[in-house]
């Protein structure tokens, strides 16, 4: 968990759940463990998965953080999918340069 002291409410925050695999998986695979997500937390999920993975993952985080983003390595940073917090918006770019994905970008 990372703090992030970016918002006029203060420090927010953020959550990196990794979902991403290393070989072919099925669809009933399940979802590794949810991480524990602070009431107000921003919730950036990442990993090299199947996108119907990341659906999995969407829903079941959404509605238990105040913002959802899903990390892009070519933005190097994660995009909000989800939001009940006014500081974020849809499509808005949060740089996450403490990801666990941001050092295998180069």
């Amino acid at each position: 968990m990372v703090d992030v002291d970016k918002f006029s409410t203060g420090k927010l925050s953020v959550v990196y759940w990794d979902i991403g695999v290393d070989s072919p998986i099925s669809p009933d695979t399940p979802l590794p463990p949810m991480p524990v997500i602070p009431p107000g937390a921003l919730v950036v999920v990442g990993g090299r998965s199947p996108i119907w993975r990341y659906g999995r993952a969407l829903h079941a985080v959404h509605g238990r953080a105040a913002a959802v983003a899903v990390y892009d390595p070519r933005l190097g940073g994660g995009v909000i999918v989800a939001s009940h917090h006014p500081g974020f918006t849809e499509g808005m770019v949060v740089p996450t340069p403490d990801s666990p994905w941001a050092e295998k970008q180069g």
